[in-house]
């Protein structure tokens, strides 16, 4: 069976928990684009896990996890995350880790790009919001046929392979020296640096597309992990405020490397309210007082998981998520956090924009956002902790009655509920997988 997990809004949603969940019983987690520029946290009996490009699956053991052909590897994180997990006894090895020969090498080059531009653009208020690890520039050298896949490591000492390390040296000198003024880079510190990473990751490097159709063959459980959610789709986002991949549930089995299979079911992680990381339009947090919105924050413990940052955070935006939904067709929504809300006497939740004289149910990533203004309205909250709830009928009849709500809104019923941060703390509702 091969199950998609993506997210409906913006990222952030949840979706390392939703995983962590689904990977116990499945055999292999593959994810399918996107670096090291966004975090899943996942809290287990050995503490709390913060990851940013091995899939969540690595937590539990005869799960076999594989970064895929649409990602981008920070070698040097991917290194220092491995030594993380180790330090915590988490076993990481070739048996239970695989990257595919075609993920892109995000190389050394890519963060430094990331980092001056982002400071130019920041100096006349123009900045994205990078996470200023190099994402943009290692997919952007993708492109353009100029940076290494992770197979290449294994054939370094070809001269073909020379050859073009050294055409991409050049280019990226000229770029590096002509727009910021860089001293320019060696040939051979960057042939030494490609040799180091090879060693330390030769024996992990394989074609992950045929162990994939391998597995599925063998009626292995195979879940497909997304990085970020819909609005951060690099067609489908809010562009250019988006990533650099696609976070779409249509591209997860290209992203994994295995483009002749479709998913048997797919996840949309839903928060019990909106949050955002990043530069951009974000409706949300203009629909309260900023009092309500650092009380939020402060109770979700909205900080972003790779870079730290505080989240924006606002209600839940259901014309966002209708878009984000309908942008990842998914037959399942798991909501996480609703725990968070369980402070608030009032619980707001936004129904629709107003434009001028206008007022609407439709999201639209191409619009100018920033003129919109939210509708809202209030629900009753149930100021009590949900946290020991794990049916359905024990949740308070005010929190039923607000997932209820967005259930009616969205049209879509919502069968996983997570009311803690800890594995255990969460309930199900209808048929889940």
């Amino acid at each position: 069976m091969l199950t998609a997990v993506t997210g409906i809004n913006w990222g952030d949603e949840g979706k390392g928990r939703v995983i962590d969940l689904l990977a116990g019983p499945a055999d292999v987690v593959v994810r399918y684009q996107g670096g090291n520029n966004a975090g899943h946290t996942v809290v287990t009996e050995q503490g709390k896990f913060i990851l940013n490009l091995i899939p969540s699956g690595i937590l539990h053991s005869g799960v076999t996890c594989v970064l895929g052909d649409g990602m981008v590897v920070d070698l040097e994180h991917l290194e220092n995350e491995i030594q993380k997990l180790w330090e915590k006894d988490v076993a990481v090895s070739p048996k239970n880790l695989k990257i595919s020969t075609r993920a892109t090498i995000s190389m050394p080059w890519h963060r430094i790009q990331d980092e001056l531009e982002e400071d130019r653009l920041a100096r006349s208020r123009a900045a994205f919001g990078s996470t200023r690890r190099g994402i943009a520039y290692a997919y952007s050298d993708k492109y353009r046929k100029k940076t290494l896949r992770m197979g290449d490591l294994l054939r370094l000492d070809e001269e073909n392979m020379k050859a073009r390390l050294k055409m991409m040296l050049d280019a990226k000198n000229m770029e590096l020296a002509g727009c910021y003024h860089q001293e320019p880079m060696s040939f051979p510190a960057l042939y030494k640096w490609c040799e180091e990473q090879a060693e330390k990751f030769k024996a992990y490097i394989c074609d992950t597309g045929e162990f994939l159709d391998e597995s599925l063959k063998k009626g292995k459980k195979v879940i497909l992990e997304a990085q970020l959610g819909a609005m951060r789709d690099i067609d489908y986002g809010i562009f250019p405020y988006t990533s650099s991949s696609s976070t779409i549930a249509a591209y997860a089995p290209i992203g994994a490397g295995i483009p002749a299979h479709v998913p048997d079911h797919i996840v949309g992680v839903l928060k019990a309210y909106s949050t955002c990381v990043g530069a951009g339009p974000f409706v949300a947090e203009t629909a309260m007082p900023q009092s309500w919105l650092d009380m939020l924050r402060r109770l979700g413990g909205e900080y972003g998981a790779a870079t730290g940052r505080p989240r924006r955070v606002g209600p839940v935006d259901i014309p966002a998520s209708c878009y984000g939904l309908k942008c990842q067709n998914a037959d399942k929504i798991a909501l996480t956090k609703l725990d968070v809300l369980s402070a608030f006497t009032e619980i707001p939740v936004i129904t629709g924009y107003r434009y001028g004289d206008q007022v609407t149910g439709r999201f639209d990533p191409g619009c100018d956002l920033e003129k919109y203004e939210p509708v809202v309205e209030t629900v009753p909250g149930w100021q009590q902790s949900i946290s020991k709830c794990r049916t359905w009928e024990e949740l308070p009849d005010n929190a039923k009655a607000y997932i209820a709500l967005l259930e009616k809104l969205l049209d879509h019923e919502i069968q996983f509920i997570s009311v803690g941060a800890k594995r255990d703390e969460y309930l199900l509702k209808g048929s889940w997988i």
